[in-house]
């Protein structure tokens, strides 16, 4: 019984090495998913259907939402959330990548992990029990209550730095 168990620990070290191997690679994308590059058919390519679809009307344009759960979720993860159609200043996109969500299972991404994976963060944010850690480059980590282990890693386009403040007048 002991040697299933090891194994197992073993399998779920190997996930979480070949996660962190993605994420240090490029950190605003994950799993070959680039918000504001990818687009649908390359998901479908990579991940195959979801196991739920959504399409809605959001400000006048045309949205798709897909959800991976169970068995069709990447390994590691409870569930793997995507939402289609970027406003771009060249115009909508309706089938680029505008967020990826992704809920690990425990002990998937803890905090050292994160931490060394994208490095410190831009900013923190505490709402309720939960800290979120902020990173320009289009990620969001959100903890659960006790802060060591990540429960929702979400990747948008990296976000602009703020616009510098005016020059005082004379």
């Amino acid at each position: 019984m002991a040697g299933r168990h090891g194994l197992a620990r073993l399998a779920g070290l190997a996930v979480a090495g070949l996660l962190l191997a993605t994420a240090i690679g490029a950190a605003e994308e994950w799993g070959g998913i680039e918000p504001g590059v990818t687009a649908l058919e390359e998901v479908r390519a990579r991940y195959g259907a979801p196991s739920r679809e959504t399409r809605a009307k959001v400000d006048k344009y045309d949205t798709v939402h897909w959800v991976y759960e169970g068995d069709r979720s990447p390994a590691g993860f409870h569930r793997m959330t995507v939402d289609y159609g970027l406003v771009t200043p060249q115009g909508y996109k309706p089938t680029v990548v505008r967020v990826l969500r992704l809920e690990p299972k425990p002990k998937v991404f803890g905090r050292n992990t994160v931490l060394q994976g994208w490095g410190e963060p831009d900013g923190a944010s505490r709402q309720g029990d939960q800290e979120s850690l902020f990173y320009k480059i289009g990620l969001i980590v959100t903890f659960n209550k006790e802060g060591s282990d990540a429960v929702l890693l979400t990747f948008t386009p990296p976000q602009p730095d703020p616009p510098a403040p005016a020059a005082p007048r004379r």
